[in-house]
Order: structure tokens, then sequence, then C-alpha cells
């Protein structure tokens, strides 16, 4: 029997939106959330060590996004830490009234941001996409 004969098989794009769960909500505001800390502590530790902190924070961003891809099973995994990224380090390359500022003009900083951009970029586009459930068969058959 093909899918195309069963009742409500059909293509995700043939199938009316869903809201998403409350749960699904949730996983993503915390990896938000998760993704500022991460953010944060990436500042602070790549100007510390500068050569091997800057591959650590790095490296942490990108266990974060990969990780919320996977544990989400889809693309919104790594895109919510990666907002939550982004808002934290921009917000602390802002400088202050007071003239006090978290990143210095180095190259470091501008590597940890275009790199930590270009990890989340990278992550988001090969996480895995959200397949539609029911049995794997292929047309035709």
């Amino acid at each position: 029997m093909s899918t195309a004969n069963r009742p409500g098989a059909g293509s995700m794009l043939a199938e009316p939106p869903r809201a998403p769960s409350a749960g699904r909500i949730l996983v993503h505001l915390g990896l938000f959330v998760l993704g500022a800390v991460v953010g944060a502590a990436g500042g602070l530790v790549q100007a510390g060590l500068f050569p091997g902190g800057l591959l650590l924070a790095l490296a942490g961003a990108a266990g974060l996004f990969i990780g919320g891809a996977r544990a989400t099973g889809g693309r919104g995994g790594a895109v919510a830490p990666a907002a939550g990224w982004m808002i934290a380090v921009v917000l602390l390359t802002a400088s202050r009234p007071e003239g006090d500022f978290l990143f210095a003009a180095g190259a470091g900083s501008y590597l940890f941001l275009l790199g930590g951009m270009a990890v989340a970029v990278m992550c988001a586009t090969l996480g895995p996409g959200r397949q539609p459930g029911g049995l794997a068969a292929r047309l035709g058959k």
C-alpha cells in the first residue's frame, strides 16, 4: 500500500500548521537562556586566555548549538541558543556611559564575535531538519 493511499498521509507542506507544545517552547526558551550564558562566559574566557580561551569559547558555543539541534531533533534547537548567544555578545560589546566595556578592540574579540556567528550559522544549517512521522517508504513501492 503506498503512502498516498493512506488517510492522513501526505507531505508536511500539505498539512495545516500545528501549534508548538508547551514543553517544546520551554526547551527552546531554556536553550535561549543557556546560549546567553555561554556567550557571556565565552566573552570572559576568550579575553583571559587568548589563544586557548578563544578556541574553548568557540568550542563551547558549537557544542551547545549542535547539542540543542540534536536534543530537539530540529534546526530550531540550534537557532534558539544561537540567538541568545548573539544577543548577549552584542550587548556586551556596547560601551556604557561611564566608558566601561567588556570586549577590547583586539583581534581576539573580533575573532570571537565573527567566529561565533559563523559557528552558529554552520550549526543551524547543518543540523538535522524535522522529519514527518510515519513509515519510511519510497514512492512507487
